[in-house]
C-alpha cells in the first residue's frame, strides 16, 4: 500500500464532499458568513494537528536532541513555516487561522463565537470539556473532538492522515470561485482577505503542503502495512466527519433562525 492505493480508497468520500449541495446553498453574503463561522473551526483545529506532529517528529522540548527521521523534520517544520507565519495581503507574518479571521472580520462576519470557544479552551485547560460546554451543532463538535481524538491517540501516522487526506485541498479552489462571484456581484462586501487566504491554501498545498504531506506519510509508514491500514482506515473517518461538518454548515444556512453559530 501507499498513498496512490490510499488516495483510490477514499476516492468515494472524497467525491461525496465534492458533490455535496452545501455549495449551491451559499447563495449570499449572509450564507457565505454563515459558512465562514461554522468552516473556522477545521480553520483553527486544523493548525492542531499540525502542532502535534511536530511535536511528535521533531524535538520541541530541552535539552535538544536529534528526534527521528531528519527528513520528516524537514518536511514538517517547512509545513510548519508556511502555515503559521505566512505573509498575509499587508506583507506581515501571520498564521493562516489569524488571516482566516481577519478576512472574516473584514467581510463583516461574527468571530465571537470562535473568539469565546478559544477563550473557553484556555480557562478549562480541556478542548473535550470546551467541546462538550460549548453550543455548537454537534457536526462541528463531532468534528474538532475527532481531531484532538487522534491527536490524543498519539500515532504520527494517523494524525499525519488525517493532516494529509482528511482536508481536501479541491474545496478552497470551489470557494475561491463562489466568493469571486460574489465579488461581482456584491462589491460593497471586502472579499479581498478571503479570496487571497483560500488562493494561498491551493498554492501552497498544491505546489508545497501537499507533496511533502504525502512524502511525510510516505516516510512514517515505510513498508508496514499494519500503519498503512490504519493511516487507511482514519483518513476515511476523517472525510466522514468532514460531511459532517459540511452537512451542520448546510443546516444552519438553511435555519439560520435554529442555528448557534
Amino acid at each position: 500500500m501507499n498513498t496512490k492505493t490510499i488516495n483510490e480508497s477514499i476516492l468515494p468520500q472524497k467525491e461525496l464532499l465534492l458533490q455535496h449541495s452545501l455549495y449551491t446553498k451559499v447563495k449570499t453574503i449572509d450564507d457565505l458568513k454563515c459558512f465562514l463561522q461554522g468552516h473556522v473551526y477545521a480553520v483553527w483545529d486544523f493548525m492542531s494537528l499540525l502542532k502535534a506532529l511536530q511535536t511528535q517528529l521533531t524535538c520541541t522540548a530541552t535539552p535538544w536532541m536529534p528526534t527521528g527521521n531528519a527528513e520528516t523534520r524537514y518536511l514538517i517544520n517547512e509545513i510548519v513555516l508556511g502555515e503559521e507565519t505566512d505573509i498575509d495581503t499587508e506583507g506581515k507574518r501571520l498564521s493562516h487561522f489569524e488571516m482566516y479571521i481577519e478576512a472574516m472580520e473584514a467581510c463583516g462576519a461574527d468571530t465571537s463565537e470562535i473568539t469565546t470557544f478559544l477563550d473557553n479552551v484556555v480557562t478549562t485547560q480541556n478542548i473535550f470539556v470546551s467541546i462538550k460546554q460549548s453550543e455548537l451543532p454537534e457536526g462541528i463538535k463531532d468534528f474538532m473532538d475527532f481531531t484532538f481524538r487522534v491527536i490524543e491517540q498519539g500515532k504520527p501516522h494517523e494524525i499525519a492522515a488525517v493532516f494529509t487526506f482528511g482536508r481536501e485541498d479541491l474545496i478552497p479552489e470551489m470557494f475561491t470561485k463562489i466568493i469571486k462571484n460574489f465579488q461581482e456581484s456584491f462589491p460593497e462586501t471586502n472579499l479581498d482577505k478571503l479570496i487571497y487566504y483560500f488562493e494561498r491554501h491551493i498554492e501552497l498545498d498544491a505546489d508545497e503542503h501537499g507533496p511533502m504531506a504525502m512524502k511525510m506519510i510516505t516516510e512514517l509508514c515505510g513498508e508496514d502495512d499494519e500503519k498503512w491500514a490504519e493511516v487507511e482506515a482514519v483518513s476515511k473517518i476523517a472525510l466522514e466527519k468532514r460531511l459532517e461538518l459540511w452537512n451542520a454548515i448546510e443546516d444552519n444556512i438553511m435555519h439560520p433562525d435554529m442555528a448557534s453559530i
